[in-house]
């Protein structure tokens, strides 16, 4: 089973749930703007991407610079996408352990083997 941490008015998040439901893959959907992350969900996604937490963020959003972020360290980054879920890049799918940023859609195929 697949989880999508999805938001629905954003493209790429509907495109990814798209090729999902296509190839016949079971899935939960999480609005993660309804229904935050914690701080302990978020550092479980990132050991699954294996990425920093900047990488795991959307760096343009205003509340971004509003917030001073950049440079800031990892744990004040992980504080700000618990505090403000809109800054968590979009779509993210997991299968297991696995994770990926659904930046290009297609990237969520490598999760269905």
């Amino acid at each position: 089973m697949l989880t999508i941490y999805h938001n629905p008015r954003c493209s790429k998040s509907r495109q990814t749930l798209s090729l999902i439901e296509e190839h016949n893959q079971d899935v939960q959907v999480v609005e993660y703007l309804k229904t935050p992350l914690s701080v302990d969900d978020i550092k479980q996604l990132l050991s699954y991407l294996s990425v920093s937490p900047v990488e795991m963020m959307r760096t343009k959003e205003a509340e971004f610079k509003e917030q001073n972020l950049k440079g800031a360290d990892d744990e004040t980054l992980i504080n700000a996408m618990a505090n403000t879920p809109k800054l968590i890049e979009r779509p993210i799918v997991v299968k297991d352990k696995n994770a990926v940023i659904g930046r290009p859609p297609e990237n969520v195929l490598a999760l269905f083997n």
